[in-house]
């Protein structure tokens, strides 16, 4: 990446569909010049709040407003310390708000933060909301789960999905609890034109496998991806609050905006004291010759500007250097960042019949309830889909069966509420 407004995104909060309260948050702080871009960056953070009703909502929600706050006001200090401050100040926060007030007692939240910077992406994490990148047909999830399950895994050195009889929703960090609490930092993953970068609480990747995250968002513009995966995680019971961020990176793809590409310079700009020290001992040169022909007067100008000009640029470089002094003492000795799971997410013939299957599921159930979609707009897409089968285009048949599905889904929606009993229409394990 080497320009702030090469991103497309979309966030989307849902309550989903059995739960009363939304106790998940989400924020986004974007650099708003190039300036911002290279001393900030761009932040995205998802949580998702832990206790009864208003308590896990109040969490998420400070979690949402300090850990952008103080990033930004700390991050001159280089981004793994800046984002590690920015979470423990976020923890220190709940965890008072908790002490303060009885019924706030125990109140937590997990968060998980992306930061796109111009090196790269960091991610800051605690709980079990998780960040994925996407890129040629993988889907590798970057943030590490604090769970029961995850740490057993762990343990036993078994894939996540291979263990069984531990619960899925038990996790063993959050912020807020405790006084003091471990943030896992990681970065900088590597950022290439066309990636996708998602956010999620565990009410998205817990009925929804990673291999239709992956498919779904690489084929989808970020809005539409959202709003289909928040409608696919409450088709399978929409057993939890449902949040999801979506970056996408560059133009790699019809979904992407246009993106203006800036050609770098063939010789980096100097930093002003660099200048300054230049342009001193030029003046000081200029200055010797003109008092050798008799010009003393021009000459001790020159002198007097030269002096000057040295003695900025000797400030300046005291000032860089005890900047880069501070900046290397504050940095952590990092381990490389990793991907802790793959998956691959390419869209195959398996899923492409999963989605018709729900497509007709979803179509009859309309008829019998007289849902009132746009017909039209589900007619154009499902037989535009229908074509690109025949040209054996699985991407392109996988992204217009989603935009068939949308308008069944709204309906849906705007129905849910009225119905007294609710059945998934597409299972995940079918």
């Amino acid at each position: 990446m080497t320009r702030f407004d090469q991103i497309e995104h979309a966030c989307l909060t849902d309550v989903g569909v059995r739960r009363s309260h939304n106790q998940d948050n989400y924020a986004v702080q974007l650099a708003s010049d190039e300036e911002g871009w290279q001393q900030r960056g761009h932040l995205f953070l998802v949580a998702d709040g832990k206790g009864v009703h208003a308590v896990g909502e109040k969490a998420s929600e400070q979690a949402a407003q300090v850990i952008p706050h103080i990033y930004q006001k700390h991050a001159q200090q280089g981004p793994a310390s800046a984002l590690r401050r920015s979470f423990i100040e976020a923890n220190a926060t709940i965890h008072a708000c908790g002490q303060q007030n009885r019924e706030f007692e125990g109140m937590g939240t997990t968060a998980t933060s992306l930061l796109l910077r111009p090196e790269g992406a960091w991610i800051g994490h605690v709980g079990d909301s998780r960040c994925y990148r996407i890129r040629d047909g993988v889907i590798e999830q970057l943030s590490y789960d604090h769970s029961l399950l995850w740490e057993y895994a762990r343990l036993q050195h078994l894939d996540p999905d291979e263990v069984e009889d531990i619960p899925t929703n038990v996790i063993h960090r959050c912020l807020g609890p405790e006084p003091l609490v471990q943030v896992d930092i990681e970065g900088p993953h590597s950022v290439e034109p066309g990636d996708v970068f998602l956010l999620c609480s565990d009410g998205l990747s817990g009925p929804v496998s990673d291999q239709e995250i992956g498919a779904i968002a690489s084929v989808l513009p970020p809005a539409e991806a959202s709003r289909f995966l928040v409608d696919l995680a409450n088709l399978r019971g929409g057993p939890d609050n449902i949040t999801v961020a979506i970056i996408r990176i560059g133009s790699g793809g019809e979904s992407a905006g246009p993106t203006a590409k800036k050609r770098r310079p063939l010789v980096p700009t100097p930093p002003w004291w660099v200048t300054s020290l230049v342009a001193g001992i030029l003046l000081a040169v200029g200055a010797t010759l003109l008092m050798r022909v008799n010009w003393a007067g021009f000459g001790m100008l020159l002198f007097v500007l030269a002096i000057g000009a040295v003695g900025g640029g000797l400030v300046g470089l005291v000032v860089h250097y005890r900047r880069e002094r501070n900046r290397q003492d504050t940095e952590e000795d990092l381990p490389p960042p990793r991907a802790h799971r793959r998956r691959v997410c390419k869209i195959e013939r398996p899923l492409l019949d999963k989605i018709v299957r729900a497509l007709q599921a979803l179509r009859k159930r309309a008829d019998e309830k007289r849902w009132e979609p746009d017909w039209n707009q589900f007619q154009e897409h499902h037989n535009r889909a229908d074509e690109l089968m025949k040209q054996n285009d699985l991407s392109g048949a996988f992204r217009e069966y989603c935009r068939a599905m949308l308008p069944l889904t709204r309906a849906l929606h705007e129905r849910r509420q009225k119905e007294e009993v609710f059945q998934p229409v597409w299972d995940k394990s079918r």
